[in-house]
């Protein structure tokens, strides 16, 4: 009797001593957060930042990190401790979404038994049945073996497992197999690079009564896609062109704003990173999954701007092939321009976006005028927006004259006309394609020689009136 006693107490004794090699698993999960930063590129990427306090014992840990973006990249994660680093290595990192559902459940299930629920009806009434079965296939549809059976095309109304198979997760999760020499509390810093977040500028110009000066008012649009929130986060927002490596496979994964809102003070702080810009939110935001969401960029007022006229002449406009003596038509653009300076009340870099422009009827309405792309303007660059055509002033164009003067020597002539029906003058700018080695040699209007292959008029219009432009050029080929 003594000697099973004391064997028990060996047995009990072995079984509670763990070796120092044993491995533990640990989770942790979003509310171990101490700090959370964001940086998003404007290139469907974005920087994440988790930090976390978690009680790590000594020796080999298994720590499961969830509430992470399902759309991370595993070759950019990394982890490293900022309590104790040289303390805390990094054996295996993994990353597991193998997501739990019904459909995989099943199929973790393959060569195992398992319970199968059917309702049948009897003396009026239904009652459950439960059938022990083991699943041997789930490819086209379940097979199962009850008994010495093979059965197919056997339904169940419900399946019960016993338990939960290890490699499925609920969400997706970072796994880590770390080796710790340093017992007890530990603040770690998880970082790595998510897909499916962009960000993108939008501007809204309000033109003014006067139509000489406008007021800018800019937001940034964040779209967030990448699987998770990130709550309470440090937001910082980069400006530039990356060059990026992308694989040939890759991993599986805006609303509108009050155009007339007045912008807020802009509480971002820019500043240059490398050969980008960083713009980084003065306060903590939360960014939920599936969200678009919008932040004042930069508000200012008073902006001095020019309304330019403009008609660019097409490379093929010699002839008329259409209507032989008729002449063509080009439309007549409507341009906004403006510095980007700080005399301008702007002079901060401005990323790539949409300009939408608004100005006031008559009875101060604010109404949509058109839109542009513009792309990154560095501080003391022009930004150039087309917002449309001008639907009262006509330009026609015709060739009148050509002349072979020797050989590969040719003289041509060409009149445009510019009619203006608006109540009040205004200038167009007629910027003339011309190929070869050309000279100008007589012209109604001042030409300009704006590049090589180009001269470039500025027409006068008076009120309700016609300008008439009459060149003669002389090429050689």
């Amino acid at each position: 009797m003594r000697r099973q006693i004391m064997l028990v107490a060996l047995l009990v004794a072995a079984g509670s001593a763990r070796p120092a090699s044993a491995q533990t698993t640990m989770s942790s999960t979003e509310t171990d957060q101490k700090d959370l930063a964001v940086t998003v590129y404007n290139s469907n990427v974005a920087l994440v930042r988790d930090v976390r306090v978690v009680r790590l014992p000594e020796g080999s840990v298994d720590l499961r990190f969830m509430n992470i973006a399902a759309m991370v990249n595993p070759a950019t994660v990394h982890i490293v401790s900022l309590t104790a680093p040289k303390e805390l290595a990094v054996l295996e990192q993994n990353y597991e979404y193998d997501l739990l559902s019904p459909a995989k459940l099943l199929q973790k299930y393959v060569g195992k038994e398992m319970t199968l629920i059917r309702v049948v009806s009897e003396n009026n009434s239904t009652k459950e049945v439960p059938v022990q079965a083991v699943l041997l296939a789930d490819n086209e549809g379940p097979v199962w073996k009850v008994g010495n059976q093979i059965i197919t095309g056997m339904g169940a109304d419900r399946f019960v497992f016993p338990d939960l198979p290890e490699n499925l997760y609920s969400q997706p999760t970072l796994v880590w197999l770390l080796e710790n020499h340093h017992a007890g509390e530990q603040t770690v810093e998880a970082s790595y690079l998510a897909n499916q977040i962009n960000w993108s500028a939008d501007y809204v110009l309000t033109i003014g009564p006067s139509e000489k000066a406008a007021d800018l008012n800019g937001w940034v649009t964040l779209v967030n896609n990448s699987g998770t929130g990130f709550r309470n986060a440090q937001l910082q927002l980069v400006a530039g062109e990356l060059h990026r490596v992308y694989n040939q496979v890759t991993t599986a994964g805006v609303a509108e704003m009050d155009r007339m809102a007045k912008a807020a003070p802009a509480p971002f702080q820019q500043e240059a990173l490398s050969e980008y810009h960083l713009y980084t939110l003065s306060r903590r935001t939360t960014i939920q999954n599936n969200e678009s969401k919008q932040i004042s960029l930069l508000g200012a007022t008073g902006v001095p701007f020019k309304k330019i006229f403009e008609v660019d002449g097409q490379q093929f406009y010699y002839h008329n092939f259409q209507r032989p003596g008729y002449p063509l038509k080009d439309p007549v653009q409507v341009r906004i321009q403006f510095k980007n300076a700080e005399a301008s009340s702007l002079g901060m870099p401005l990323p790539a976006g949409t300009v939408r422009v608004y100005q006031g009827d008559s009875k101060g309405r604010v109404q949509f005028i058109g839109e542009d792309h513009i792309e990154h303007t560095p501080k003391d660059e022009n930004v150039d927006l087309h917002i449309g055509n001008a639907f009262d002033v006509v330009e026609e164009r015709k060739q009148t004259d050509f002349q072979k003067i020797a050989t590969d020597v040719y003289e041509m002539g060409f009149e445009i006309r510019i009619r203006n029906h608006k109540p009040e003058a205004i200038t167009v700018e007629v910027n003339e394609p011309i190929g070869g080695d050309w000279r100008m040699l007589e012209s109604t209007y001042p030409a300009q020689k704006s590049e090589a292959f180009a001269a470039r008029f500025n027409i006068p219009v008076k009120a309700n009136g016609e300008a008439v432009l009459k060149y003669r050029v002389r090429i050689k080929w």
